[in-house]
This record gives C-alpha cells, sequence and structure tokens, in this order.
C-alpha cells in the first residue's frame, strides 16, 4: 500500500480515538475506552510503517495538520464544538503549511 495510504487510515484513526476520548469519563467506560486504545495503537503502528518511506518531519507535519483538521470537524459533528472565526483561520494556516511542506519543500524526502 502507498506511504500516504497508509499515514492517511493512521490519521483516520487517530482521530476515532481522539474523537472517542470525549467518552471515556476517565476510562471507566470500557466500549469507549476500547476504541481510544485500539485507535492509537493502530495509529502508532501504521505511522511506523510510514516512516519507512516518508521522512519523519514531513510524516509527523502531514498527521498533525490532517488531525487537527479532522477532529476539528469531528468535534462540531458530534460534539457541536463548532471553531470561531479565528480557529477556522489557524486551521487554514495549518493545512497551507502542510501544503507548502509536501509541495514545495525538498524536506520530504526520505
Amino acid at each position: 500500500m502507498p506511504p500516504f495510504v497508509l499515514l492517511g487510515f493512521a490519521i483516520l484513526s487517530e482521530v476515532i480515538a481522539t474523537t472517542a476520548l470525549k467518552s471515556v469519563e476517565g476510562f471507566t467506560r470500557l466500549g469507549p475506552s476500547l476504541i481510544v486504545v485500539g485507535g492509537y495503537s493502530l495509529a502508532f503502528y501504521l505511522l511506523s510503517q510510514v516512516l519507512d518511506h516518508i521522512a519523519v518531519g514531513t510524516a509527523y507535519a502531514v498527521w498533525a495538520g490532517g488531525g487537527i483538521v479532522l477532529v476539528a470537524l469531528a468535534a462540531w459533528a458530534v460534539y457541536g464544538q463548532r471553531p470561531d472565526a479565528a480557529g477556522f483561520f489557524g486551521i487554514g494556516l495549518i493545512v497551507a503549511g502542510v501544503l507548502v511542506l509536501n509541495l514545495v519543500s525538498d524536506t520530504s524526502a526520505h
């Protein structure tokens, strides 16, 4: 599987785990707790596989940027936590930074 596809699955797994984290109630609820532990475990396993093909700085920038955007959207959809204008602007800057890193910079070389 292509490394950026694996990275996408790692990000998705981390987003699911992070979104479920609000529901664990101090890890006293089994279902959400299993989602969190399983999601983060899968996310880090997949990220470790990606690092054989993508520079760690690039992989982490994409991971962090993608995670921030998707967690913000998930928090809005699931918990009604809508970002304000400054939040949207900041998220846009993060996306712009990830795009510059991947499309313009030479730092993405392994």
